[in-house]
């Protein structure tokens, strides 16, 4: 198939009830936009009341445009967000290099087309937002009402703190998207609804893509507006709030699932109150540890540089760190690599059980080549479904696994601090200390003051119900003496004291 050097571009106008103004959005086209592009223009008519479809459909056939025109009609209305989908999956389908949003009303000029479109085809963004904010007052001096002025200002001031943006505007729909950065995320999965173009955002920041912003005029016309303020306003903060959680790992939307191919689920988490820091601060200097699922090895070789302990690891992925010893490549639920065991004074078992797929044979296997060597510590730790924001999200309907956190999705088992507690008894372990540790509030919204102020509450909390506010489990654990250890040493004392009574004797 023939495909033009220049780059192409598709105008995709959504259309309801816009039969006394799409013709003129769509003679208002620059035709420059011929010299340095492939321009094709699609209207999809949302099954308008009016006659869109046949103004629109009527143009195309006098052949009174500049640029090849498509027009389709939903047999039944798709809604904004619907609307959106199609044509940006028309857009992908017929191979367009960026596809540019229009509304059929007339309230974005298409004059703004060519300094829009500039970033996309220099390679500085994946979506271009023409914006009414960027000049201070303009949206006002263009028409817009100062209840939509004030509520678009507190709507994007929101949305940027919950979401770490800092865009001028989330609330125009003017937009031009690359088809390949649309192609990254799941936008099919969004609202139908208006706040669709709030998530495609959402979408577009957790992907990590660049969105760049342009000053646009502002016009308010006769057109009628759709929208219902308060429902739109609840329902995009409330997006705004998922798409947080789910970056902060307390929820899950697989419409959200979108992160960067270079994204790791696990994250260092020795800058604040974890089972980490706390596993740290229980081993003595100059112990030997084996660090079993030692993940990226952070923590292998903060305990080697910080406290000079001969660190070995097991892991089923290949880690870097040379401050490990000795590195055993493995998969845990096949069980355990044979090693000497006894060798060391601690274990290591950091967020590994619930990933296991019969945690319970596996802890027993433990169990059998500790037992030998009593004395030998085991620091494990596990995410606690007792957590009080997960029985919330439960208690409201919610049970989402995600990419990380006390649901994440590669868990194959969940525990409480009870059930807990019981499978490492039953394993032949005895508890030497229980502890609750806080949410990773640093993590998940930075290491400000505010986060710090929740891990203290959270802390606080704990000392009140160690099941309902912990985050996660942590126990210190020695494994009890097998009995076969035992009837041996039963044998040796036995052994003795008969020798001892023949001698008296």
């Amino acid at each position: 198939m023939f495909r033009s050097e220049k780059p192409r571009v598709l105008v995709f106008i959504v259309a309801y009830n816009a039969e006394k103004t799409i013709e003129e959005v769509l003679f208002r086209i620059p035709i420059s936009l011929s010299d340095d592009y492939d321009l094709h223009i699609l209207v999809i008519d949302d099954s308008s009341d009016d006659d869109t479809f046949a103004r629109s459909h009527s143009i195309g056939r006098r052949s009174a445009l500049e640029f090849p025109l498509t027009v389709l009609a939903n047999p039944v209305n798709q809604g904004y967000g619907g609307n959106q989908k199609i044509g940006y999956q028309y857009a992908i389908d017929n191979n367009f290099d960026f596809v540019a949003l229009i509304h059929g009303d007339g309230q974005y000029a298409p004059e703004c087309l060519p300094a829009l479109l500039d970033p996309l085809r220099r390679g500085d963004a994946a979506a271009v937002f023409g914006s009414r904010m960027l000049e201070p007052t303009a949206a006002l001096r263009g028409g817009m009402p100062k209840y939509k002025f004030v509520g678009n200002r507190i709507l994007t001031a929101l949305q940027n703190k919950l979401l770490h943006s800092n865009l001028s505007e989330f609330h125009s729909g003017y937009r031009i998207y690359s088809t390949r950065a649309l192609d990254k995320i799941p936008f099919e999965r969004n609202s139908n609804d208006f706040h669709f173009d709030t998530e495609i955002i959402i979408q577009l920041l957790i992907a990590n893509l660049p969105i760049k912003e342009l000053p646009i005029p502002t016009y308010y016309g006769d057109e009628i507006c759709y929208v219902n303020g308060i429902r739109y306003a609840l329902n995009v903060v409330w997006a705004s709030i998922k798409g947080r959680l789910q970056s902060a790992g307390f929820f899950y939307d697989r419409k959200f699932d979108c992160n960067p191919p270079d994204y790791r689920p696990y994250q260092p988490k020795l800058f604040y109150e974890s089972a980490q820091t706390l596993a740290f601060d229980r081993i003595q200097s100059g112990s030997r540890v084996l660090d079993i699922g030692c993940a990226g090895g952070q923590l292998a070789a903060h305990l080697a540089k910080e406290k000079h302990c001969l660190v070995d690891a097991i892991d089923a992925s290949p880690v870097s760190e040379p401050a490990i010893g000795r590195f055993y490549l493995h998969d845990l639920n096949s069980g355990l690599p044979p090693l000497d065991y006894q060798r060391y004074d601690y274990v290591l078992l950091l967020d590994v059980v619930e990933h296991l797929l019969r945690p319970e044979v596996f802890l027993e296997t433990l169990h059998g080549v500790l037992s030998e060597h009593p004395t030998t510590e085991v620091i494990i730790s596990t995410a606690n479904i007792a957590f009080f924001i997960t029985r919330f999200m439960l208690l409201i309907g919610q049970f989402n696994y995600g990419k990380r956190g006390i649901l994440d999705l590669t868990h194959t088992r969940l525990f409480t601090f009870s059930s807990f507690e019981r499978t490492i008894s039953q394993a032949g372990f005895d508890i030497l200390e229980r502890r609750g540790v806080p949410g990773p509030f640093p993590l998940a919204l930075g290491d400000t003051f505010f986060s710090r102020l929740l891990l203290r509450i959270n802390r606080f909390l704990i000392r009140i119900s160690r099941g309902l506010f912990s985050y996660q489990i942590l126990l210190r654990i020695k494994p009890r003496p097998s009995l076969e250890w035992i009837l041996r040493r039963t044998y040796d004392h036995s052994q003795r004291r008969g020798q001892e009574m023949d001698t008296l004797a």
